[in-house]
């Protein structure tokens, strides 16, 4: 085994006994609040649950509709002005909501165009590039109860915005 494999290995183990040890130490319960924070745990995943099904439900029926592909057709004729292929645009589109459903996306694109094409490139670079924005900020906004998401869904999407441009241009001045 190579140093990195052996040095993974076993560092999580290490943390987890370095925890307890500590705990030990300094007489803190670390089992009873190991399960405390179960509990928590569990109480947040199923509040969280009706958030979840309203994004998976939404992006079905974004891609069920035919909407995304129509709304794709729409704006082709803008995206050869400026250099676009319109096949990344569901993923530029999807990737602010669902990180899994982008994920598809990419793999679906590699796995037509290649690793090695511009759109396996683009796809791979967008997908480093941007984050789920709409997925974060429904999930954690809403565990924590903050309803106002305003600025940081402008400031989101606009990065996400850059992210996407950011890739085309990059990819395209090394790879194109």
């Amino acid at each position: 085994m190579s140093f990195i494999t052996t040095v993974s290995a076993w560092l999580i183990p290490f943390i987890l006994l370095l925890i307890l040890l500590t705990a030990t130490w300094k007489k803190i319960p670390s089992y009873e609040l190991f399960v405390e924070g179960g509990k928590e745990g569990i109480k947040m995943a199923v509040s969280l649950l009706p958030f979840l099904v309203g994004m998976i439900v939404s992006i079905s029926i974004l891609r069920s509709s035919g909407a995304l592909e129509a709304f794709i057709e729409l704006i082709t004729p803008l995206l050869a002005l400026i250099g676009i292929p319109p096949d990344i645009i569901p993923l530029a589109l999807v990737r602010p909501i669902s990180g899994t459903a982008a994920l598809g996306m990419t793999t679906e694109l590699i796995s037509t165009h290649g690793p090695d094409s511009f759109i396996g490139r683009l796809a791979s670079t967008m997908q480093g590039s941007t984050d789920t924005t709409l997925y974060i900020l429904t999930v954690y906004f809403g565990a924590i109860g903050i309803r106002k998401m305003g600025y940081a869904l402008k400031v989101g999407l606009l990065a996400d915005l850059i992210g996407i441009l950011a890739s085309v241009v990059i990819v395209t001045l090394i790879f194109g």
